[in-house]
Order: structure tokens, then sequence, then C-alpha cells
């Protein structure tokens, strides 16, 4: 049966000066007819390798169709990567040689994700060589870094499919806790806002389990803008997780990891999306009147 999807050019770069450091990505899109597109954006800490996952996912992503997809790169990185280490990683649950957590795995996992769709051809180019779209990616990237850091570092809200506003509450004393949580979607005429009970030992674990929650209403693949004001969540899931699953749910004494079923539980579930997690209220839009609903839902009369 012939494949009648359209095809698509498509080439990325990914830079970091130094390196780790700002960093900047770009990515060109190519359509048969000759329409073009340009894409960038720009990290402040970051590395090479994980500007040049993102410029891949971010095109792929972009693509609103399921299209065959010659993809072009001077990264061996990424060009071996996706082709000759991902299935390996895969079947032996994210783990390289020596049981070894995969480097950038959250990248990895979405670019995996973002490729379901597409028939893709991975093309190695040689940067710097004189290919025009290679330049022009190149040069994409470096002034999407440029421009992050002539704003001082402050870089723009990483675009995202929804914006999430967390809450929860477990009353003293009570072995079930309640939550709130109010979603926009992108483009979407109004908000939409959940509440549910769950039991829990503690706030610690209620976070978790509502956090899970969550993301497991969203669809995988998508890219969320996760906003809760609870240290243990936000600190938990972007920094001390990946230690604890290299150390066998160790803390540093050797103390096993407390609510690991729920971390693990959380952990897969952000890995099915690509999520910026950031520990504040949210936009007030977002986190308006959450509290109390969530203290409904703890008392079960929400």
């Amino acid at each position: 049966m012939p494949d009648d999807r359209p095809h698509v050019t498509i080439y990325t770069d990914g830079s970091c000066s130094p390196n780790p450091g700002p960093g900047g990505w770009g990515a060109l899109l190519i359509a048969a007819n000759g329409a073009t597109k340009e894409l960038s954006g720009a990290e402040l800490h970051t590395t090479n390798n994980r500007m040049e996952l993102t410029a891949a996912i971010e095109a792929l992503r972009a693509l609103k169709r399921p299209y065959q997809v010659t993809l072009r790169t001077d990264s061996e990185y990424l060009r071996r990567g996706i082709s000759e280490w991902l299935p390996a990683w895969i079947a032996h649950n994210w783990q390289r040689k020596g049981n070894k957590p995969v480097e950038n795995e959250d990248l990895w996992r979405a670019l995996h994700q973002a490729t379901q769709r597409h028939e893709i051809q991975w093309e190695w180019v040689r940067g710097h060589a004189g290919d025009e779209y290679n330049e022009r990616v190149h040069t994409l990237a470096t002034r999407a870094r440029e421009r992050l850091l002539a704003a001082g570092g402050r870089a723009a809200p990483p675009p995202a499919d929804y914006e999430v506003a967390l809450r929860i509450s477990l009353p003293k004393g009570s072995a079930t806790g309640g939550w709130a949580v109010r979603i926009v979607k992108r483009d979407a005429a109004a908000p939409e806002l959940i509440t549910g009970q769950v039991r829990a030992d503690s706030s610690n674990q209620l976070w978790l389990m509502a956090a899970r929650a969550v993301l497991e209403h969203l669809p995988a693949g998508a890219t969320v803008r996760f906003h809760a004001p609870d240290n243990y969540l936000i600190q938990g899931i972007t920094r001390w997780v990946k230690g604890w699953q290299a150390h066998g749910w160790q803390t540093k004494d050797g103390s096993p990891v407390r609510h690991r079923a729920a971390w693990e539980a959380l952990a897969a579930a952000a890995s099915q999306r690509t999520v910026h997690w950031s520990q504040d209220e949210g936009p007030a839009d977002l986190a308006d009147g959450l509290a109390a609903l969530a203290a409904q839902a703890a008392r079960g009369d929400g």
C-alpha cells in the first residue's frame, strides 16, 4: 500500500557556550513545495547534547499530521542515539551497560514519543562545511542564545500544550486528602477544573499521588508547564529521582527512599510527557481558589 504521507526535510542544530552553560537550538522545516518554517529557542543552563535533542523534538512536534521525514543533523550523538542506541536503552529499562542511567533520559523519551507518528530517515551532515541549511539552523541556535543573554538570562516560558496549577489538603489526623487542579489547554476557551480524593499517610505522599493523577489525565506526548508550591515535589522530581534510581532507590546514607512506589509512578507518568516543573503558586488565573477546592475535596463535600 503506497504511503500517502507528505514529505518534509528538517535541519536541526543545537549549541552551548560554554558547555554546559547558556545554549540555543534551531530547526528549519522545508516542505515538498518549498515552503519553509523556522523554529528556535534557548535555555540558560543546558548542554550541547540537550540542545541537539530539543531541536529535533520541537521540529517533529511542529508537524500537525504524520509525515515522511528526512531529518539532517550534524550531531553524531543525536543520529547514533536514535538509530543505534535507543532500542537497547528501551529494552533495558533505560539503563546503559553497567546499569548506568541514560544521560538526558527525559529528552530521549520525549524524542522517541515524537517520532511515533512519522516515517523518519536520519541523516548526518558535516557541520560548518558550506551546507546553507546547516549554517542557517546554526545561526538560529546562536541568535536564540544571544537573545536570552541580552535579556539578562530571562528566558520566555517554554511553549506548552497544557498549563496546570495544583493544590492539596490533608486535614490533621485524616488518612484521606484532597487535591484540586486547574488546567488550561493551549487555545482552549475555558480552563478545566478537577478535584479528587486519595488515601495518603502524609502531605508529601499526597503531593506525589495528586501530581501523578494530573499527568495521567493529560495525553501522552503533551508538553506541560506544571506549577506547584511544594519543595518536596519539585526538587524531588527534577533533581533527586535520578540519583535515587541510579542507587537502587536508596538515599545518600543508604536508607530506603520514602514513598518509593509513589515516586516511581510519578516518574513514569512524567516520562511520557515533557514537563516543565515550577515551584510557585502559578499565574493568578490558574491558582485562584484552588486551596479551598482542595480542602472541600478532602472533606468529601466538593
